[in-house]
């Protein structure tokens, strides 16, 4: 089946449109216009490793200015802000990324004698994916549940990239538009304001 695509410019239209409260318009405002952060939580080499994982999990190579998920994470942990939970095999979130972190950089040194950032995509793909198994070389993955810590940062990237409302343009998202005045609720209706999909 065709993947759809969604016209352009639809979220910054909707943005502006009464259908958007003035809280909601200014929150996604600023993750529109939000440009990469000094790091405040990890160190420089922590958050070239976090960067470099977020880039194999949620690639964005047709991006000209890619949507910045790194810099969201470290804020969010430097905020101290968390979901109010966390496995018990974890500790916890700040804690958990950075031993994650090195444990990637840890597991990309025995396997090809650099750090985690400075390796082919395939090389971190393929270390990526010995964590997510819970097979990782390295001495991090000893004491910390590399499947869980995966499961953790996968969610966190993802969270992050659909957050933004250029990522939500990509898939015709028009949910955020939180003014009263939706109508057409049931299945295989679409509101005016909501874009229409092209196959292709």
């Amino acid at each position: 089946m065709p993947n759809p695509t969604y016209p352009p410019n639809t979220v910054r239209a909707l943005l502006h449109s009464d259908a958007v409260t003035p809280p909601t318009r200014a929150a996604l405002l600023e993750r529109l216009d939000a440009q990469p952060q000094a790091p405040q939580f990890f160190d420089a080499a922590e958050m070239a490793t976090l960067r470099a994982a977020c880039a194999r999990l949620i690639p964005q190579c047709e991006r000209e200015n890619p949507i910045e998920i790194a810099s969201s994470i470290d804020e969010r942990l430097a905020a101290g802000k968390g979901d109010g939970w966390r496995y018990d095999a974890l500790p916890p979130d700040g804690e958990a990324f950075r031993r994650g972190l090195r444990g990637l950089d840890q597991s990309a040194d025995g396997e090809h004698n650099a750090p985690f950032a400075a390796l082919n995509e395939t090389q971190q793909d393929a270390i990526l994916g010995s964590v997510q198994n819970g097979a990782a070389r390295g001495e991090v993955w000893q004491t910390l549940s590399g499947a869980r810590f995966f499961e953790e940062l996968l969610a966190d990237a993802t969270e992050n990239y659909y957050a933004h409302p250029l990522a939500q343009e990509e898939i015709g998202y028009a949910g955020f538009a939180d003014a009263p005045g939706w109508v057409e609720i049931e299945l295989n209706q679409r509101e005016a304001r909501e874009p229409e999909a092209n196959h292709v």
